[in-house]
This record gives C-alpha cells, sequence and structure tokens, in this order.
C-alpha cells in the first residue's frame, strides 16, 4: 500500500516565512511611528518573535491534527480556521495592551472591542465560506447526476478562482462523456443493424446458391442447358456473397481506424477510362449512355488508386442500379482552388428529400425490402465516404426527385 507524499515540509516553510515577513513588518511600522529608544525596540522583537512562534506552533498543530477532515462541512472547517485566527489575534493584542496599557479601564474597552471584532470576523467568515461551500454542494450533486446516469448536467461557471476552473473542468469532462455515450449508443446500434442487415443479406445468396446445388446433387436438371444457366446463376450468387463479404472487409477497416492508403502520384485521367471501360458493357446492355471527361492538366493526382478506384466503381454501379433504360450518365473531373472535384451524374429517378442525409449512412437504404435486384448491401456509398475522408477529401450528393442524382468528391491537392 503506498502513502502520499507528505505537503507538511512546505506547508511549514510557507508559514513560517510569511509570519517572519509580518513581525519584520510589524516591527518596521513601530520603529518608524513611534520613535523608540533601542531598548524598547529590543523589547518589542522579543514579545513579537515570542508571539509569533506561539502562532506559528499553533497553526502547526492544527495542521498536523487534521481536524479541517473530521468536521461534517467545509464551512464548518473555514469557521474553525477563522475562530483559530481570531483568538491568536485576540491573544496577541490583549497581551500586548496587558503589558503596556496602564488603566485597567481601557484593557477592559479592548477586551470587549477584540471580542466584538473577533465576532465580526467569525460571522462574516462564516457568510462567506457558506458562499464557496455551496459550489462545492453543487458540484457534489452534479457529480452524482453523473453517476446516476445524466450525462447532460452542467454546472455554472462563476468566477475566475479554483472553484470555478474545478467547475470547468467537470464541463468539459461531462461533454467528453456525453459525445462518448453517443458514439458508444450508435455503436451499439450500427452493430445490432450489421447481425440484422449482414445477416439477411448473407442467408439470399447462400439460399439461392444451396437450392441450385441441391437440384443438380439430385439428379433433378437433366438437360445441359438448363444446368449450365443454374451453374451461371450460382456463379452469380457467390460473386454477389464474394462482394458482400468484401464490403464487410471495408467496414471492419474502417471501425479499426482507418483504411490503409498507398497514396501516391497517379493519373486520375486514366483512372477514369478505366473506369468507364469497365461499366461500357453494362451499361449498353441495360439501354444507359455512359460517358465521362477530364479535364486537361489535372493529373498527377496524389491518392491511393485503388481505392479511388473502389470509390468510382461504387459510385457508378450505384447510379446504373437508378437509371432507367435510356438514361445516362456522365463522369467528370475538374481542378478548382479547393482541389480536384470528381463528379458523377445520373438521369435516374433520384434520391427522395427524406432519404438523402442518410445515403452516406451503414447499411442505409431507400429501398427497404433489400431486394438484391434494386440495390445492393447498402455499403457501397458508405465505404465510397471513407475512403476520400482517410484522403482527406469530402463528398457530398444533391438529388431532385424524377430529376436524377450528382454525386461529388473532392480530392485535395498535394505536392
Amino acid at each position: 500500500m503506498s502513502s502520499r507524499p507528505s505537503p507538511i515540509p512546505g506547508f511549514l516553510l510557507r508559514l513560517v516565512i510569511g509570519i517572519i515577513l509580518i513581525v519584520v513588518i510589524s516591527l518596521g511600522i513601530f520603529t518608524i511611528v513611534m520613535q523608540p529608544p533601542m531598548s524598547a525596540i529590543r523589547h518589542m522583537a522579543g514579545f513579537l518573535s515570542i508571539t509569533a512562534l506561539v502562532s506559528v506552533l499553533a497553526g502547526y498543530g492544527a495542521y498536523r491534527s487534521r481536524w479541517m477532515e473530521r468536521l461534517p462541512a467545509l464551512r464548518w472547517s473555514l469557521l474553525t480556521g477563522y475562530a483559530l485566527a481570531s483568538l491568536l489575534t485576540f491573544l496577541n493584542v490583549w497581551i500586548t495592551a496587558r503589558l503596556m496599557f496602564a488603566s485597567q479601564h481601557d484593557l477592559l474597552l479592548a477586551t470587549v472591542l477584540l471580542l466584538f471584532a473577533s465576532g465580526i470576523a467569525m460571522v462574516l467568515g462564516y457568510f462567506l465560506s457558506s458562499a464557496v461551500s455551496e459550489r462545492i454542494h453543487n458540484l457534489k450533486h452534479a457529480a452524482e447526476a453523473i453517476q446516476a446516469g445524466d450525462l447532460s448536467i452542467r454546472l455554472p461557471v462563476d468566477g475566475h478562482d479554483e472553484v470555478a476552473d474545478l467547475a470547468r473542468t467537470f464541463n468539459q469532462m461531462a461533454e467528453q462523456l456525453q459525445q462518448a455515450d453517443a458514439r458508444q449508443r450508435e455503436l451499439d446500434s450500427l452493430r445490432r443493424d450489421l447481425v440484422a442487415w449482414a445477416g439477411h443479406d448473407l442467408r439470399t445468396p447462400l439460399t439461392g446458391v444451396r437450392v441450385l446445388v441441391e437440384a443438380l446433387a439430385d439428379g433433378m436438371i437433366e438437360d445441359p442447358g438448363t444446368s449450365q444457366r443454374y451453374l451461371e446463376q450460382a456463379r452469380k450468387q457467390i460473386d454477389h456473397l464474394s462482394s458482400l463479404i468484401d464490403d464487410l472487409f471495408q467496414i471492419s477497416q474502417l471501425d479499426a481506424g482507418g483504411i490503409p492508403l498507398n497514396i501516391e502520384p497517379a493519373s486520375l485521367s486514366d483512372l477514369l477510362s478505366d473506369t468507364l471501360e469497365n461499366f461500357t458493357d453494362l451499361a449498353s446492355r441495360q439501354g444507359v449512355h455512359l460517358s465521362g471527361n477530364a479535364a486537361p492538366g489535372i493529373d498527377p493526382v496524389c491518392m491511393d488508386v485503388q481505392r479511388i478506384g473502389r470509390v468510382l466503381n461504387n459510385l457508378v454501379s450505384n447510379a446504373l442500379r437508378h437509371t432507367p433504360s435510356g438514361g445516362h450518365i456522365f463522369i467528370q473531373a475538374e481542378p478548382d482552388d479547393d482541389g480536384i472535384h470528381v463528379t458523377v451524374q445520373d438521369s435516374g429517378e433520384g434520391i427522395s428529400p427524406s432519404d438523402l442525409p442518410h445515403i452516406f449512412d451503414r447499411f442505409y437504404r431507400g429501398e427497404k425490402s433489400r431486394n438484391q435486384s434494386t440495390g445492393g448491401s447498402g455499403l457501397g456509398l458508405a465505404i465510397a465516404r471513407g475512403i476520400v475522408e482517410a484522403h482527406g477529401g469530402r463528398i457530398s450528393a444533391e438529388s431532385v426527385q424524377n430529376q436524377g442524382a450528382k454525386f461529388c468528391f473532392i480530392l485535395p491537392r498535394k505536392d
């Protein structure tokens, strides 16, 4: 069991220095004002030294006894301190008056006045200490509220003393606890959603593959063409399952502190061309016109080519899912003062105003049935946002329902 270091030596040093300073100042004032003979100065110096020593011993004894820690309230501790100071003041002045006053009447009058002044000092001290103890009492109630789970409580910060600093620090702590609690609740909600949604999306392709494989294994399909079509459907379901697992892996990397990036100067123009080439056949089969261009002079761009390619793939595939036959999708990259703007714009059904604020949330899909034919896993846009923000950029979306949607992400320029 470790013991805390004792603060008594430092306390005693401060007490002795303070009292010696008072003795010197008092003796100096006595000498200047009274102009006494040297014998009187020596007599006064001896008397002040004795009373100062008594004060040091009394203060040190009170501190060593730790009576302030035994009292039930801070105001009583402060009041007892005022009482001790008043008693020492009374004794010092009374003894001095006793030695110097010749008249018994004057001594009694001084005694009455000292008692009166001591009483006034204690009453005033109690009043002022009540104000301090009330602030500490409020802090105690606020701490109890935090313990009970009320993280919204805040303390008024009045003044610039240590209690005000303590209240300010308490409010900062409460704010951080509230933010941490909100993040924890959000993570718990996301974790529950992950179990529910991922379970649904994983079970659907697995069920499809099982049905197809069982049909083939039981010999129910004898036609070679039908068998080939079943195998092709099984392959598509496995591809979808693989894509979903890859999305979940990307999300787990984001939760673990960010996606590792391999940033290097590269050609964004070539990456856009590769994206257009990869989706041209699919767009043609859906009857969608896919095009794009990159402004001259945008290259090179410091980026992780694979990750930014993933962002473009997610945005274009999302646009293809929501653009009907006869529509068009346009990809554009151009520079400005903020960096490189990349835009993916489609002429699909657009995004409803109620869905627009949530489209980058994990597992969020405006189509609530989670049909694979009309939507993905609900992770693509969340992954795109995580990758762009890991590059120090930002991503946004705007849309007018039934007039298409436009997604834009910005990559900052880096030397």
